[in-house]
């Protein structure tokens, strides 16, 4: 190895994580300004923060022109592995005050209208393990329960996919069909059964903050081929949604369709919902996820857990008729 090599390494190794999670961020918006007003600072320097990355690294990272901000395929590859880093890190400092703070505790992260009864039996499966901390529920964390897990906020999370699994081991628990919510007085609330292409362009919520396209096509039922060209157009954009009763409430308020897991329509039956079968939809799976570096006796206890219980687990469904 000759020496401008070596200093090379030794000058890659001295770039301080901040350089890093600023330039994650200008690859991400591939506009500086957007990128400084998310960083709080000004855009002058932000620019010169990736001038010294490039530098250091001896590679270009960006082309930029007057008109548009690209990534380079070193560029490409540092967002990817950075985003990792940046993350990394952040949850080990999470994962680290946590243990500080917390240590007699297992906080396990669940998305507002998780089946309560799975989650109270998993509950009282793990509890029976000897010398294992108390499980504490996290609920609602802005970025989902997987996010939370990544994070360091959790250190395991119950949730239904799609979600974004990078960094995590999972575990498959259930798996139930899903059927349509529609209004009682809907034209196709009375069908016995349904295929997605009779709700083509009924208007559909939008679950607040969410970007994944994967996550998208599933709650529009857009996530499995169509049988036919052009059978599904463009879903109409319905409300904002944040969690299930959200959903609910728009549906009964004639403001959208919808497709839930059939173990909702048994725990929300009402006089003015129809949920009807839908014989082309995707199912729903239940998952457990927790970070893949994980070495805990407590989450390996609660996966356990999750998985016995699930293995016997019925949950309620709607009689339909």
């Amino acid at each position: 190895m000759d020496h401008v090599e070596q200093r090379r390494i030794d000058a890659s190794n001295s770039i301080d994580l901040k350089l890093i999670k600023s330039f994650v961020v200008v690859a991400e918006e591939l506009n500086f300004t957007r990128a400084a007003a998310r960083l709080g600072m000004a855009q002058p320097p932000l620019s010169a923060a990736i001038g010294k990355l490039e530098r250091k690294l001896g590679v270009r990272l960006l082309e930029r022109t007057s008109r548009r901000v690209t990534l380079t395929p070193a560029g490409a590859v540092l967002l990817e592995q950075g985003r990792i880093a940046v993350e990394g890190v952040g949850a080990a400092i999470q994962r680290a005050r946590r243990k500080g703070t917390q240590a007699d505790r297992l906080t396990v992260a669940v998305k507002p209208g998780t089946s309560t009864d799975l989650l109270k039996k998993i509950m009282q499966a793990y509890a029976q393990y000897p010398r294992l901390p108390r499980v504490h529920l996290l609920f609602g964390h802005p970025g989902g329960p997987a996010a939370a897990v990544r994070g360091g906020a959790a250190d395991v999370a119950i949730l239904r996919a799609p979600f974004d699994q990078h960094g995590l081991d999972t575990e498959l628990l259930l798996t139930e069909p899903r059927v349509a919510v529609l209004p009682a007085s809907h034209p196709l609330g009375g069908r016995p059964e349904l295929r997605r292409a009779d709700l083509a362009g009924q208007p559909m919520p939008r679950w607040a903050g969410q970007a994944d396209p994967a996550a998208h096509a599933y709650w529009t039922g857009a996530d499995t081929p169509s049988p036919a060209p052009n059978e599904h157009a463009e879903k109409a954009q319905g409300p904002e949604i944040n969690d299930l009763s959200q959903l609910l409430d728009a549906v009964t308020l004639g403001n959208a369709v919808a497709y839930v897991p059939i173990s909702v329509a048994g725990q929300h039956r009402a006089a003015d919902l129809a949920f009807v079968p839908v014989s082309d939809l995707s199912p729903s799976e239940v998952m457990a996820a927790w970070p893949d570096t994980s070495r805990s006796r407590a989450v390996a206890g609660f996966v356990r857990a999750a998985v016995d219980v699930a293995a016997s687990h019925c949950e309620p469904t709607a009689a339909f008729a």
